[in-house]
């Protein structure tokens, strides 16, 4: 059989695929539960390991409990292929697991069809993709991206230090410092996702190749009033953090508007008022501000635009604020060389693509930092991600997983 004419087995994909999601599901939502370091992410990826060595793959893991899983022969840098297993709070099955489950399938499919190699291949699933603690640990800690401040400082919106939450796992966080590889390692880096938005399926594609990705800025912000009695206390004479709070939200479209761009996103994501009670004024408001664009100007802009709006709410309602940054991932521009090839791969196997930017931050970003990287998208159902809804067709889904194939051959032959 021709390289070109090999094709993943779609039925033993989706028993990869159920395997992975056994681990955190819900069964009374249909979400999926495998957070950064959580008991089900961590058996998540020993159930993962035990895939791998059964293929024959040589397994290790890193400081950050990256998981690698490297197939043929020398000692020469690999094509890193992959995704994360970490899933957000009542996810959906496909976001990332997919990816690292293609990853392995296309090792699978190679090492079936008896193709040589002239480059090993290393599967990936990485550590902590979904920014429990800020950013992206795994690829981040692949890529030499984590600073011993940002380590000693990083929590999650509960107060849980990454410090902790690892060692309540046996996990030493100090070994993240030490775990980056170096560019002489690593060829590429590919990874496959759902889109997690509605253009692929509104236009009617089958496949879509990113060429850049946008930043993100996480904000953990705080309004802080007076708690007081629903009842007694006048409306002109209240300080109300919840009031300020609505007020800052209403003002997003308008801020977009006025210095955003068509890939400007602002979400006011996680909210918890103290107290919170029904006949009580809210005293204090915490929440959550995720800022996204590819351009990093426009980020640095709105940023601090939001913050003046913040602070002209607070005086206003006559509250206290802080704005703290919990983390920083600038836009990336991706490998253009391996866009085109993933391009190529597509096309050669009679589907329809496009190339398009990401408005959500995925591993590849990172990974740019340290090598040639591409990211390939199949479509999502309704654009809905994040969600126990969340969707992609298994048509979609044996596409994309070809085009990695094809790409990864090209690049490991």
């Amino acid at each position: 059989m021709k390289r070109s004419e090999v094709r993943i087995d779609l039925e033993r994909l989706k028993t990869l695929l159920a395997g992975v999601n056994a681990f955190g599901f819900n069964l009374e939502t249909g979400g999926y539960n495998r957070v950064g370091f959580s008991d089900a992410h961590m058996a998540s990826i020993d159930w993962f390991e035990a895939q791998m060595r059964q293929d024959g793959l040589t397994t290790s893991r890193d400081g950050a409990a990256n998981l690698f899983g490297r197939y043929g022969d020398g000692n020469g840098p690999s094509v890193m292929i992959g995704s994360h297993l970490d899933t957000v709070i009542e996810g959906g099955a496909f976001d990332g697991s997919l990816g690292a489950c293609v990853a392995l399938e296309c090792v699978r499919t190679i090492k079936d069809a008896g193709l040589s190699l002239s480059s090993p291949i290393e599967v990936v699933a990485t550590s902590e993709e979904e920014g429990r603690f800020g950013g992206m640990l795994g690829s981040q800690t692949i890529s030499g991206q984590v600073s011993e401040e940002w380590l000693e400082q990083a929590a999650d919106a509960n107060g849980i230090r990454l410090i902790d939450a690892m060692s309540a796992q046996g996990l030493d966080a100090a070994e993240i410092m030490s775990s980056s590889r170096s560019p002489e390692s690593v060829k590429a880096f590919l990874e496959l996702h759902i889109e997690q938005g509605p253009l692929l399926e509104k236009e009617q594609l089958d496949i879509g190749v990113a060429d850049k990705v946008s930043g993100i800025c996480n904000l953990e912000c705080v309004l802080t009033g007076v708690a007081n009695h629903s009842g007694t206390t006048p409306m002109n004479m209240r300080a109300d953090a919840f009031a300020g709070l609505a007020e800052v939200g209403v003002s997003i479209p308008r801020l977009i508007a006025q210095y955003g761009t068509e890939f400007s996103r602002i979400t006011i994501g996680k909210v918890e008022l103290t107290p919170n009670h029904t006949h009580t004024v809210p005293g204090r408001a915490d929440f959550t501000v995720i800022l996204r664009d590819a351009d990093e100007n426009v980020m640095r802009r709105l940023r601090k635009e939001l913050e003046t709006i913040i602070t002209d709410v607070a005086a206003k309602h006559t509250l206290g604020f802080k704005v703290h940054e919990r983390s920083w991932l600038s836009p990336v521009k991706l490998d253009e060389t391996l866009a085109e090839q993933s391009l190529a791969s597509a096309k050669a196997l009679g589907y329809s693509v496009k190339c398009m930017s990401s408005g959500a931050g995925h591993d590849a970003q990172t990974m740019q930092a340290l090598c040639p990287s591409t990211l390939v998208f199949i479509p999502s159902k309704n654009g809905i991600s994040h969600a126990p809804e969340e969707h992609s067709d298994w048509a979609d889904i044996e596409k994309g997983a070809n085009v990695m194939l094809q790409t990864l051959i090209a690049l490991a032959s």
